[in-house]
């Protein structure tokens, strides 16, 4: 039974796998300052509604891009399940060749996709991630990592839109019937969406033209739901991508042990 910790700069993903399917998952806001006591008592509480308990978890590993929040993580494996984690980035072995300048600076999360990618979708990858920032990611046939982009994330450019214009409301992402906005409401929804949408194809575009051999488009993450339907860009929408790379990095690290 594996506790999967899936850290993001805005959410943070808890899943647990039973050996045969991923049988709970919950999300709660990342904040870097919780302890491993609070994590505990509110995961506690979770698994409790879902009929587990802290003793039957055998496993644990963790992913985060949140530096400040590893100690706390690790340390609610260490004392409330009784388990060494393994971290990505830590003593964990990916398995996955870094083909990059300066291999220690692909994010774990960028990394963790890239494996789940390759479990599902045969050829050469692009991973797009909406998150706070959105990656694009390539992945060779081989299963290499290539390197890739980074933009920033839709929610970061709304909160900026917000922030530095003193009239414009803070609004919520979502899909605008028409691309011409009659309001301001509707203007701002309508840049921020259709404008990814346009990033999205013409950095897919880009990609491929660089790559010169056909390619398979995945997105995943927290808001690439909102794209799906808009764009012919994305081939795959895959929200367990990152979960799935997890849970396969621990099956890899589990097999070096026995």
């Amino acid at each position: 039974m594996l506790l999967a910790i899936e850290q993001g700069n805005t959410n943070t993903l808890f899943a647990v796998h039973d050996g045969s399917d991923w049988i709970a998952q919950w999300r709660a806001a990342t904040e870097a300052s919780r302890t491993a006591d609070e994590y505990a008592v509110w995961l506690n509480q979770l698994m409790v509604m879902k009929g587990l308990e802290f003793a039957a978890l055998t496993g644990c590993i963790i992913s985060s891009v949140v530096p400040q929040s590893i100690f706390n993580l690790r340390n609610l494996s260490r004392r409330y399940l009784n388990i060494e984690p393994l971290v990505i980035g830590e003593n964990a072995q990916l398995g996955i060749e870094v083909r990059i300048a300066k291999p220690s600076e692909a994010g774990a999360d960028r990394l963790v996709n890239a494996i789940g990618a390759k479990l599902v979708y045969p050829g050469d990858l692009i991973v797009i991630d909406s998150g706070t920032a959105t990656t694009f990611d390539i992945v060779a046939d081989d299963g290499a990592f290539e390197g890739g982009l980074i933009a920033p994330g839709i929610n970061l450019s709304l909160q900026a839109l917000h922030e530095a214009a003193a009239k414009l409301p803070r609004i919520a992402i979502q899909r605008p019937d028409h691309v011409i906005g009659k309001g301001t409401v509707e203007a701002m929804q309508s840049g921020v969406f259709w404008g990814y949408i346009s990033l999205i194809e013409g950095l897919v575009a880009r990609i491929k033209a660089e790559w010169a051999r056909p390619m398979t488009v995945i997105g995943t993450g927290g808001v690439a739901s909102l794209f799906e339907g808009a764009t012919d860009s994305i081939d795959h929408f895959d929200p367990d991508l990152t979960i799935r790379g997890l849970l396969e990095i621990w099956r890899r690290n589990a097999q070096m042990t026995d």
